[in-house]
């Protein structure tokens, strides 16, 4: 049996990758020419599969790129040793390196190595250090490195609106800022899932990192873009399936990278050779009822006016929130309150807010809420 050509859950790579042709370009030329990057866009939107993509198409002896997944912190002195650890090991290539290297950079730091009881050849490197006294010598762990290759190092830093949620973390991100924008020799790349988070982080100009760097603005693949890549990856597979079909899986995922692939993914499983448009529709019940859980537990954690609103903007309502006759047909009680329902959504990572545009980050959440909360 044929392999699904289809990938979603995880970063995108090799002929999975549907064409980002000018956001790889622009992406990599910012990386290789060491200028600071910071790449917003809402979650499942490919911005993870973009820098993994363009990782893997920078092969040069004078720069290394390395991957920092800053999701699992939820402390500066976790930021720390994720940092420093990665970093390490990232940049030597035996376990002996790792050793002599932080010996070397932070001699003050108490290094442990920790074997599998497997195997002698699987290891992890941790530290142990004062994080006052050693602040500094980490954050300039990576230009004391590059110097001393002779090499250029960009740093990929995943998840990064997590330093928001860093106790005093205003003062945190002033650290970083201080000792980052005076290195010669590493630059950043800093992306991360919750736009809003990010996009306040570094526009914000009471904010330490404002004009960090260059902000790329990550795009939704478009649907005339989607539909070659669908019937693409089903005639590979010698499976036949219409623009028309592969129109509707993007129409209904509001062309949302993962969605795209998870949907296509379930539609290519039910169809032996032909795929029917009833195929297509089972499958989009499939994913529904595969996100049911998520979707209820949102639903439970919100108040009867946050769900008002939502219900609103699932029936088509994206401006005029505050006009009379929709607070009057949806109870949203006054254009206040209305304020402070869109407030705590877009805190929830339920909504995105364009200028005066709302909708919803999860179009198969909008879809669910449709069909499965009455209408007022």
């Amino acid at each position: 049996m044929e392999e699904n050509p289809f990938v979603f859950g995880k970063a995108v790579e090799g002929s999975y990758f549907t064409n980002r042709t000018k956001d790889t370009e622009h992406l990599e030329a910012n990386l290789t020419h060491g200028i600071n990057t910071i790449l917003i866009s809402p979650r499942r939107w490919g911005k993870t599969s973009l820098v993994k993509k363009v990782m893997a198409n920078i092969v040069r002896p004078d720069i290394k790129i390395i991957y920092i997944d800053v999701f699992s912190c939820k402390s500066e002195y976790d930021f720390y040793k994720v940092f420093a650890s990665t970093i390490i090991q990232q940049t030597s290539s035996k376990i002996e390196e790792w050793i002599t290297t932080a010996k070397e950079f932070l001699s003050r730091v108490i290094t442990k190595v920790a074997f599998s009881p497997d195997s002698i050849q699987e290891y992890s490197l941790s530290f142990e250090f004062p994080v006052k006294d050693d602040a500094e010598d980490i954050l300039q762990l990576p230009e004391r490195i590059a110097q001393k290759k002779g090499i250029h190092i960009v740093l990929c830093l995943d998840e990064f609106q997590q330093v928001a949620e860093f106790q005093d973390s205003m003062t945190f991100q002033k650290k970083l800022r201080s000792v980052w924008q005076h290195q010669q020799k590493v630059s950043y790349c800093l992306f991360g899932s919750k736009r809003h988070l990010m996009t306040e982080l570094f526009s914000d100009s009471s904010n330490p990192f404002y004009k960090f760097g260059d902000m790329m603005f990550l795009k939704k693949i478009p649907t005339e873009e989607w539909i070659p890549f669908i019937c693409h990856k089903f005639q590979e597979t010698c499976k036949v399936i219409t623009e028309k079909q592969a129109e509707r899986i993007c129409k209904v995922t509001e062309d949302l990278s993962s969605y795209v692939q998870h949907l296509s993914w379930i539609v290519w499983y039910k169809a032996k050779s032909v795929v029917t448009y009833e195929m297509v529709e089972e499958s989009i019940e499939e994913l529904l009822e595969q996100n049911k859980v998520f979707f209820q537990r949102e639903v439970e954690g919100l108040t009867e006016l946050q769900l008002n609103l939502l219900k609103a903007i699932a029936n088509g309502v994206d401006t005029g929130f505050t006009k009379k006759e929709v607070i009057k047909k949806y109870h949203l009680e006054s254009s206040a309150n209305v304020q402070g329902i869109k407030k705590s959504l877009l805190k929830k990572d339920l909504i995105d807010i364009d200028g005066s545009v709302i909708t919803y980050n999860d179009p198969l959440f909008k879809l669910w809420i449709k069909k499965n909360i009455p209408n007022i």
